[in-house]
């Protein structure tokens, strides 16, 4: 499936028919909402824009922050054909379609800039379709994307394109887009003598969570509700129009990994108030609870470990009574795992401990186990001298045996875990320390 889309102006009664946002869709850079790093004026973007030398690229940013209309944009400064195809509606056959009808139009004297929505979602074979297209200008591809372009496109496909990165609207740069709206007689509500304060276009602002199409699309039920001429959005309106209101949040994408990422970094780094805040933002978002809470146990044996052991007891105790008592009172629970993680003694001791015995694993390969620690349930297995020599600690001063190795022969004595000076861990540390240099004097005496 494409659709061509034009900016000039459409027949008034089409566009009465349209909705608020696509009505005050910016027309020109200026009317652009926020992006200021990639489109200030005098910016290499902008220049090349208005010079009309644009190249292909790949817009990467979240929902509504104008992928859609830059690439209008693009193809109004570029003097080209605009041809849009959905990845999430249309395969490869619609595809090839448009491609062979931009050859026709090259070969006419016209590129086409060819933007391709949620491209993400197209397989590599897929991708692969536009390379030979790029390469001899049969097109100029855009891409918009609300997924990392290093995860989700092939290599071959980034290869042939800039990446911008495009950023979230600000609360501000939304309120004047609504402002805007308010008062444009042609395109907009200005007609209608709608009356509607700074505060409440900032609390729709605010609502739109960085999205301007939502934010636009806020004020057109707000406006409705407010009712004909000379309407007023006031408190009870906007009560209607924002009791629903959810954060964006995509529960397999870019920012779920994002906040889960913030979220464990505040825990490891001790500090409770930004990691009740991340997990607030994860549950207020929708967050599969199980998810979150199987997270949290594993930073309770990652990154908390054996400076405080209770921290993994807490973690599957929580757990299940999240499981018996479910939301909302459940989250309650789920806090107190967060802040508790948050605000204990951390170490990642057995973790590295663990790093390095396994790279010993690997380096060393398969070590016979030595005789004297071998199992010998048989006459012929003592003979061989399994069990040989084989000191049991408990009936040795101390409860000790400090001179009897525990490694391969070719390996000799190892340190992989090294106790941090902090919490429980503390005490382990001063223990193992007197135990190993102790191992150390029995070796050199027995030697």
């Amino acid at each position: 499936m494409n659709t061509s889309m034009s900016l000039p102006g459409l027949d008034p009664d089409v566009s009465a028919l349209q909705p608020l946002a696509e009505r005050m869709r910016p027309r020109t850079l200026d009317e652009m909402a926020g992006q200021q790093r990639l489109l200030a004026p005098g910016s290499a973007l902008r220049r090349a824009i208005e010079a009309g030398h644009v190249h292909s690229m790949v817009l990467w940013g979240p929902p509504g922050c104008g992928k859609t209309t830059l690439a209008l944009l693009l193809a109004q400064y570029a003097d080209a054909h605009f041809e849009a195809v959905s990845a999430v509606l249309c395969g490869l056959p619609e595809v090839r379609k448009v491609l062979a009808a931009a050859e026709q139009r090259f070969l006419g004297g016209r590129r086409t800039l060819l933007f391709v929505d949620e491209v993400h979602r197209f397989n590599k074979v897929q991708q692969d379709a536009f390379l030979p297209h790029i390469e001899r200008g049969t097109i100029i591809f855009v891409g918009a994307t609300t997924e990392n372009p290093s995860f989700e496109l092939n290599s071959a496909l980034l290869s042939r394109c800039r990446v911008h990165v495009m950023e979230a609207v600000s609360v501000a740069d939304v309120a004047q887009v609504l402002q805007r709206a308010v008062d444009d007689d042609a395109r907009g509500l200005g007609g209608r003598g709608l009356q509607a304060s700074p505060q409440a276009l900032e609390q729709i602002a605010i609502a739109g969570d960085g999205d301007v199409r939502r934010s636009l699309t806020l004020l057109e039920i707000a406006a409705e509700l407010a009712g004909g001429e000379g309407g007023h959005i006031t408190d009870d309106t906007l009560q209607q129009v924002l009791a629903d209101r959810t954060r964006r949040f995509d529960k397999g994408g870019e920012q779920f990994y994002d906040q889960i990422s913030a979220l464990h970094k505040s825990v490891r780094s001790s500090n409770p108030d930004a990691a009740i805040y991340w997990a607030a933002r994860m549950i207020d978002g929708g967050c599969d609870p199980s998810y979150l809470l199987r997270r949290l146990t594993i930073m309770a044996v990652e990154d908390v470990g054996l400076a405080d052991p209770r921290a993994l007891e807490m973690a599957i105790n929580v757990w299940n009574a999240y499981d018996r008592i479910g939301a909302p009172e459940g989250n309650i629970a789920l806090s107190n795992l967060v802040i508790y993680l948050a605000s204990t003694a951390k170490s990642n001791a057995s973790y590295m401990a663990l790093n390095a015995a396994r790279a010993d694993v690997a380096e060393f390969g398969s070590q016979p186990v030595p005789l004297h620690l071998r199992n010998a349930p048989t006459k012929l297995m003592k003979g061989l001298g399994y069990g040989k020599d084989y000191q049991y600690d408990h009936d040795v001063e101390g409860g000790v045996a400090l001179d009897q190795t525990g490694f391969p022969d070719a390996m000799g004595e190892r340190v992989y875990y090294e106790p941090v000076a902090r919490g429980m861990e503390l005490k382990l540390k001063e223990k193992l320390d007197a135990l190993r240099a102790a191992r150390i004097r029995a070796r050199q005496d027995k030697g």
